[in-house]
């Protein structure tokens, strides 16, 4: 099957999977619980979605390997092969207070390269796709890379904790920027920054969380690396940072100042 004609499978599993989860509003059953902490939740439907998920990869490719959030997926032995890293709904806390501003996401990634990302914004109805050799796409439009702009011309995506605390010089580099933004969704965040609502996003990620949209933002020529400047693995959760050209670099210059 050549990449296109995955990109049409893998959306149509995801677009189901999104109305599963539109479905769900209408219920009054939804089991919400955490795992490090109070504000860490999980709930059966994140469960639920990446068990759906699940089946329709191994009926796909019964072959591939899958690293996920839950069900104790969240650890490859290696990443050989074809990989399919999924996020169920990233933005859990959104997903069960807002019912908005959550996203479903996965990447395929062959012999440890990511060669499609998907990112769907459920309840905007905003679906990221594509890959280095397909272009990407946004509701079947073809995305232009965005234009290369400084920090200071654009908003920045930032992970809360990481502000408060003035991590890495966030609340810095903040001020530089034309104002921050703090949603709680690393799908929205690369969805924005590829889309060139934002110029840069610096949060703290688990591979899940950054390899889909990773895949679409270095197709579009926008740069992505630990905050440190470090090649990003699939290994553990990492101060993340992302942009254009220019607002990445100015961003690792005063994260590491």
């Amino acid at each position: 099957m050549n990449r296109l004609a995955m990109i049409e499978e893998i959306k149509g599993w995801i677009y189901e999977a999104g109305n599963h989860i539109k479905a769900s509003f209408a219920k009054d059953n939804l089991k919400v619980d955490t795992k490090s902490g109070r504000t860490d939740l999980v709930t059966d439907m994140d469960k639920a979605t990446q068990d759906f998920l699940i089946g329709k990869i191994m009926t796909f490719d019964p072959d591939a390997k899958v690293l996920g959030e839950e069900n104790g997926l969240d650890h490859l032995k290696d990443g050989t092969g074809r990989v399919f890293i999924i996020d169920p709904i990233d933005g859990t806390m959104n997903f069960v207070l807002e019912q908005e501003n959550f996203c479903i996401m996965l990447a395929v990634y062959e012999e440890g390269q990511g060669v499609l990302g998907f990112v769907y914004n459920v309840m905007k109805d905003e679906f990221l796709y594509g890959g280095p050799e397909t272009g990407v796409f946004c509701n079947d439009q073809k995305v232009m890379p965005p234009e290369n702009k400084a920090l200071s011309e654009g908003l920045v995506g930032m992970n809360h904790v990481m502000f408060q605390k003035n991590a890495w010089h966030t609340q810095e580099i903040g001020q530089i920027a034309m104002g921050v933004r703090m949603t709680g969704c690393a799908g929205y965040e690369l969805i924005d920054l590829a889309l060139g609502r934002r110029v840069a996003y610096i949060s703290r990620l688990a591979p899940w969380d950054y390899a889909p949209g990773g895949v679409l933002i270095k197709a579009l020529g926008l740069e992505m690396s630990t905050i440190e400047g470090k090649a990003l693995g699939l290994e553990k959760r990492d101060a993340f940072l992302a942009g254009t050209k220019k607002a990445y670099e100015e961003c690792l210059r005063l994260a590491n100042s």
